[in-house]
């Protein structure tokens, strides 16, 4: 057998075994229950961990949360609902932490405060509503509240609405 040769199979054999070793085979989609035999979460699972889209389940078999994993920690943008279907919260992980713009809904679903959040914690501003209205503003640093505005005048009185994005 001549040496180009010998170096063909070679490399064909090496992408075979790499082939084999990155397929899809690896990746699949799993379902796990509640010990009542309903519906607790299901996913993606890649090398045992899970990535991809992901939905948790309440007992009742409504949504509680969904939203993406990336290497098994949360990422991107998810979605909280209480037992009822109602929305209770949302916003962006990154790395399993919360991050940016979270929205916080009341019973009936409206937003009724939405907050910057930094590693899960209260970090710049907090803004408060009812019906639909600004009523008031807060601003944390780390999680201490180190300013609060009673009006939203007040508010714009000390502060730019460019603060907020």
């Amino acid at each position: 057998m001549n040496m180009k040769l010998l170096k063909f199979v070679y490399a064909i054999l090496i992408s075979f075994v790499l082939l084999a070793f990155t397929s899809s085979e690896d990746k699949r989609y799993e379902r796990t229950y509640f010990d009542d035999g309903t519906l607790a979460s299901e996913g993606w699972m890649r090398f045992n961990v899970k990535t991809d889209y992901w939905t948790f389940y309440h007992s009742n078999s409504k949504i509680a949360e969904k939203g993406y994993f990336a290497y098994g920690k949360k990422e991107k943008y998810w979605f909280f609902y209480d037992e009822n279907r109602v929305r209770t919260k949302e916003g962006k992980f990154v790395k399993n932490e919360q991050i940016g713009w979270w929205l916080f809904y009341d019973q009936k679903g409206r937003i009724n405060h939405k907050c910057q959040l930094t590693q899960g914690v209260k970090d710049g501003y907090c803004l408060k509503y009812k019906d639909s209205k600004l009523i008031s503003a807060e601003k944390y640093k780390k999680g201490e509240k180190i300013k609060e505005w009673s009006t939203f005048k007040a508010f714009t009185h000390e502060n730019s609405l460019s603060d907020l994005k």
